[in-house]
């Protein structure tokens, strides 16, 4: 699932309710610092991840008259590149790994705001944040493969990361979120 400020507020809002619905954290100051917390930890990783796209679509502009020389498939060039600029820019690349990491941080920032209590070990209350990250993840990915499925649709090609691919993106994301109500 590739994260946007979209999915910012509803991740967080799922976070809040899988703690409370947990019954083993308690909110020390109601769920909306809770929810605004996690908002802006989700944010920072949507604005790095960005900010990588935006250096592997500099390197590759850089290196158009080779990428075009050699007629690579563009999308497989961004994603090799984006894997070399990754680790340099601290982004965790494989989906389980990086909400894993995410939840941590979210965890250590509820925690040391003191928005939350808990019974049990840290270990469980990341746990319950990941999971819903990730149960979350896995509706927005059948959204994005049917996203996808309609850009590469089209009769010329557009390349991931490029900006006429993002609007589309963004267009028909829009749209199947419309279809289910969000």
């Amino acid at each position: 699932m590739r994260l946007s400020p979209i999915h910012a507020r509803f991740i967080s809002e799922k976070i809040a309710h899988e703690l409370l619905n947990s019954q083993k954290v308690s909110f020390t100051q109601g769920d909306s610092p809770v929810i605004s917390a996690a908002v802006k930890r989700i944010n920072e990783e949507i604005e790095l991840e960005k900010s990588v796209d935006t250096a592997v679509k500099k390197f590759m502009d850089d290196y158009e008259d080779d990428i075009n020389l050699y007629q690579a498939d563009r999308n497989q060039v961004f994603w090799l590149i984006k894997r070399r600029f990754a680790p340099d820019h601290a982004l965790i690349l494989e989906k389980e790994e990086r909400f894993n990491a995410l939840a941590h941080k979210i965890l250590d920032d509820l925690y040391e705001d003191d928005l939350i209590n808990y019974r049990v070990e840290e270990n469980i209350v990341k746990n319950l944040i990941c999971k819903a990250i990730l149960d979350f993840g896995r509706r927005m990915d059948q959204i994005e493969d049917k996203v996808h499925e309609k850009i590469r649709a089209f009769k010329r090609r557009i390349t991931r990361g490029d900006a006429e691919y993002e609007i589309l993106y963004e267009k028909f994301y829009h749209e199947e979120l419309s279809r289910l109500g969000l």
